[in-house]
């Protein structure tokens, strides 16, 4: 066993979603960059939106952290790798502290990570203190840092914040409420780091105050012990995996495409908006996004529409997930009711819904194994295709998404986190039957051992 490493850190909260747990984030990680420190920041559970904002502010990659998607053992090694390189290690929490099953709560206190309370100090004052000390106290042997207050309004405000704190809880300063920090949002979420031309300078703005209301000093050392290290099999050597990318496809996680790599993939990016034609592939995987914005740019995009019913005929491996599903359907409608035409390999039609149609972590049981991702889309989909799995929820959360294939096409809303089972993905995008694959794929001792040396050697 690997020695233990150890690393400042802590886990940034709040009492309830939207309170700006990720304008808090990328601000200290703002912050601690701008002082020459390597920080290095997780997400915790399912989101794609948020870490791209984290990734610009630290200047680092983001992954995901969760005790169910992603697994103790995988979410231990993630910290513990970024234990050796960090200075600092930041994780934003997800929906209400002790919000789900498992929670941010839980895994704060699994890991040890103290957490920094974020709340939303609007229309606020002494109150602020009680709702300070809930989040402390709630949990008796949950680690707790101190506490940030977010949009507020001048220097009183924000003096009148800290005065209201009791029992020897620390003041990690306060946000302003001024629009040139806070980040826009749409339907899904934050709206995404490529389309916000003046990211940098709201992330510097953000660093700047926050360092002008408080002593900037580093939480506590964690030790964070060595996981049980497992090497990735070559299952994918050789094999060409075409993804989309652009504005309408780039709901990835950076896991996920890690794992091809470690499995042996070549990765090839890919517009559907502005390319004409696939790269060479062997597989095609298109992930979510917004196909919603950009639904009528990718119905005139004939020549690829054309390429991916080429690819599909030719019987090759094809994974939609969520916004990638609605681009294979017949038809997507926004909510301003404009209609396109799109590649049209499963029948039927999606209609865009102001309200959240689905929300839930999801297991879904496909005949190569179990998959666990989660779902979260305002579309609704109808078609007379027959489910060949569905998924379900560990929580009861909403949705029982549907899995759909024809040939070796497999499409639903769930995005699947491909870490969850290694296995299943390669034979998902493997471009051989089953049997070949086992034979052609076999891995020796020498092919685990190069990938393993490959992955200890990259980090996270």
């Amino acid at each position: 066993m690997k020695p233990p490493r150890h690393c400042p850190a802590v886990l940034i909260a709040a009492p309830a979603s939207g309170q700006g747990k990720t304008t808090v984030t990328a601000a200290l990680a703002r912050l601690h960059r701008n002082q020459g420190r390597k920080v290095r920041v997780f997400k915790c559970g399912p989101d794609f939106l948020d870490p791209m904002i984290l990734e610009r502010a630290s200047g680092a990659p983001v992954y995901q952290l969760d005790m169910w998607m992603v697994g103790e053992q995988e979410s231990r090694r993630l910290l513990w790798e970024a234990a050796a390189e960090a200075d600092l290690i930041l994780i934003e929490g997800v929906m209400g502290l002790f919000d789900g099953a498992p929670s941010s709560a839980d895994l704060a206190r699994h890991f040890g990570v103290p957490v920094l309370g974020v709340i939303d100090g609007t229309a606020m004052a002494q109150t602020f203190g009680a709702l300070a000390l809930g989040l402390a106290k709630y949990q008796p042997d949950l680690p707790f840092a101190g506490v940030l207050a977010n949009r507020v309004g001048t220097l009183r405000h924000a003096q009148l914040l800290e005065g209201s704190l009791t029992e020897g809880l620390r003041w990690y300063g306060a946000l302003s409420r001024e629009t040139g920090i806070e980040l826009p949002s749409r339907h899904l979420g934050l709206v995404q780091a490529s389309e916000l031309n003046d990211l940098d300078l709201r992330l510097d703005a953000a660093a700047d105050a926050l360092a002008s209301s408080c002593q900037v000093a580093l939480p506590p050392a964690v030790e964070f012990a060595a996981p049980d290290l497992i090497a990735a099999e070559p299952l994918l050597k050789g094999v060409r995996i075409a993804i989309a990318r652009d504005e309408a496809f780039a709901f990835t996680y950076g896991a996920s495409l890690d794992l091809l790599r470690a499995m042996g993939a070549e990765l090839q990016f890919f517009s559907p908006i502005r390319d004409t034609q696939l790269p060479e592939a062997d597989s095609l995987y298109l992930p979510g996004g917004y196909p919603e914005l950009h639904h009528v740019a990718l119905a005139q995009n004939a020549s690829m529409l054309a390429a991916i019913r080429a690819h599909h005929a030719a019987g090759k491996p094809l994974l939609a997930e969520c916004g990638g599903m609605l681009y294979l359907l017949d038809s997507l409608t926004d909510v301003e009711g404009t209609r396109a035409e799109l590649v049209g390999l499963l029948k039927g039609d999606a209609v865009m819904q102001k309200r959240l149609a689905a929300l839930a972590l999801q297991a879904v049981e496909l005949p190569e194994g179990e998959l666990r991702g989660h779902t979260y889309h305002h579309s609704l989909t109808t078609t007379e295709l027959t489910p060949i799995a569905r998924g379900l929820s560990p929580n009861g959360g909403r949705g029982a998404e549907a899995v759909y294939r024809e040939g070796r096409m497999t499409a639903s809303y769930v995005h699947f986190y491909f870490p969850s089972n290694p296995a299943a993905i390669a034979a998902l995008f493997a471009p051989d039957s089953e049997a070949a694959l086992a034979s052609r794929f076999a891995p020796t001792m020498d092919d685990l051992n190069s990938v393993g040396a490959s992955l200890l050697a990259k980090g996270p």
